[in-house]
């Protein structure tokens, strides 16, 4: 359920706004400057860089507590400094927003369009100079609201200015909801509906955000992404994948749908050993031990993890690929903001929905016959996910994704009638518990020192098509190598 907390911040009325102290920080930093000659970088030196007005935005629940008003925001104008060294080109991923908007390029996003998007919405944002603006509708489980909500007001600390004026509508059940076969793609057709959610599949609009987990999942205590990613990332130290259990392993809670439930089949058993260790996860027992099985860090001890899907997409995804092991992934029907560019063989290794039993075990028997190429493939997946997943380019992701959709918007964002004032205090100040821990944890401090990253062009058609048609040949591959590992078998 979500906090009680939380709605009764919801019910506070909006007015002028305290000033906030802002602390302005004046030190040195060392700044690696390159000289370029004929092409080829020269060898590096040292400079000092005066880095003036650094802006430390503080979280002033005292303030608020005795006024209940959300303090002035600091200055929306920052100005960045020009002897920055110019930002990187965006992940790879970051293409596949333009597919997600292509519904609307042709058409633009008016007013009316939003407004059919209330139907299944928990709620609608607005930002208007820089502020976010609350409309509530529904509940969602949980509090993937409030996360949700906290991940973009810590957008609007980290670029402060930088986001554009937009109205949106968001949903945060599990499933896309806008379904592609009630609209025609005909002149003059009725466009559909732009919905924001955290996941979508080949007959959904629905336009793809990071979920809620990246700022912290209070019920089941996982903490916010950017300090579980460093845990992971030494969780991996503490076991060689070659001195890890030779198996798949995977736990959660398999209730959730159908094809989990078949995925215990393959557990082992004294007729057959699939090469898998399965085990359901109790979170309401979990809750009462403290969590003291759940931790995520500690799980990296096997060289196969699974990841298969529960009512749609699921937040474990960025947890397994994350671990070293070679993430076997049970063939998706939904993909999220980042999933879309893995591709099989190199980061992952396919399995078969119809038939997860023995194409684990054949995984995990060429895996260990083939020790080096399996641990190559369980390497490349964590080091996308720590280099290319990394909570900068989340950010970067919802930047870009907002200010090219605000692109399409024909209207002029207003301040909902019934909306309320959102900000840190509002959503921090009254929570506690692993709620609050993780509000702060995940709390940008201070606006971000360079720009987001340079979004690369949207795909050509030949360019997506060659992407998909790699995919296929990639897992094509793989299931002729296990029918002939069955072939030989039988001989």
């Amino acid at each position: 359920m979500m906090s009680v907390e939380f709605h009764s911040i919801l019910d506070l009325g909006t007015a002028d706004w305290p000033l906030l102290t802002i602390s302005l920080i004046f030190n040195f930093r060392p700044v690696v400057l390159q000289t370029v000659k004929s092409g080829l970088a020269q060898k590096p030196f040292l400079a000092t860089e005066k880095l003036i007005n650094k802006i430390e935005i503080p979280l002033d629940c005292a303030a608020f507590n005795l006024t209940r008003k959300c303090p002035a925001y600091y200055s929306t104008t920052i100005s960045e400094n020009p002897r920055r060294p110019s930002v990187s080109a965006c992940p790879e991923y970051f293409r596949w927003i333009y597919e997600d908007l292509r519904p609307w390029a042709r058409t633009g996003i008016t007013r009316e369009m939003v407004e059919r998007a209330k139907r299944t919405a928990n709620f609608r944002l607005a930002i208007v100079n820089g502020e976010a603006y609350l409309e509530k509708y529904r509940r969602a489980f949980q509090t993937r609201d409030v996360f949700t909500l906290w991940g973009i007001l810590q957008l609007l600390r980290r670029y402060p200015g930088k986001v554009p004026d937009l109205e949106l509508m968001f949903d945060c059940f599990d499933l896309p909801v806008v379904n592609s076969s009630e609209y025609s793609w005909r002149p003059n057709a009725t466009a559909p509906p732009p919905l924001f959610g955290y996941c979508g599949d080949d007959d959904t609009l629905d336009i793809v955000f990071p979920d809620w987990s990246f700022w912290g999942w209070p019920e089941v205590n996982i903490k916010p992404w950017e300090n579980l990613l460093n845990d992971l990332k030494e969780g991996n130290k503490k076991t060689r994948w070659m001195d890890r259990e030779p198996y798949a392993y995977w736990k959660g809670n398999p209730a959730v749908a159908e094809t989990r439930q078949d995925l215990m089949k393959c557990n082992v058993s004294e007729q057959q050993d699939w090469n898998a260790r399965l085990y359901a996860q109790d979170w309401i027992r979990e809750s009462r031990q403290g969590y003291k099985q759940s931790n995520l860090a500690s799980q990296c001890i096997h060289r196969y993890k699974i990841y298969i899907e529960g009512t749609a997409w699921s937040v474990s995804e960025k947890y397994i690929l994350a671990c070293d092991s070679v993430t076997l992934l049970v063939k998706p029907h939904y993909y999220d903001f980042f999933t879309r560019s893995l591709r099989p063989i190199e980061q992952y290794w396919p399995i078969k929905d119809n038939d997860k039993c023995r194409s684990i075990k054949f995984a995990v028997e060429w895996g260990n016959t083939h020790k080096q190429k399996a641990q190559a493939i369980g390497k490349a997946a964590s080091e996308f996910i720590q280099e290319e997943l990394k909570m900068d380019y989340v950010y970067d992701y919802m930047f870009h994704l907002l200010k090219e959709y605000a692109n399409l918007l024909t209207f002029k964002p207003v301040i909902p009638r019934k909306a309320i004032k959102l900000c840190s205090e509002s959503m921090a100040c009254r929570l506690g518990g692993l709620e609050k821990e993780f509000i702060l944890e995940s709390m940008v401090k201070s606006p971000a020192e360079t720009s987001p990253c340079t979004l690369p062009p949207p795909y050509d058609p030949p360019s997506l098509h060659a992407i998909f048609r790699r995919r296929e040949i990639s897992i094509k591959q793989v299931e002729l190598w296990e029918k002939k590992y069955r072939d030989n078998q039988n001989n």
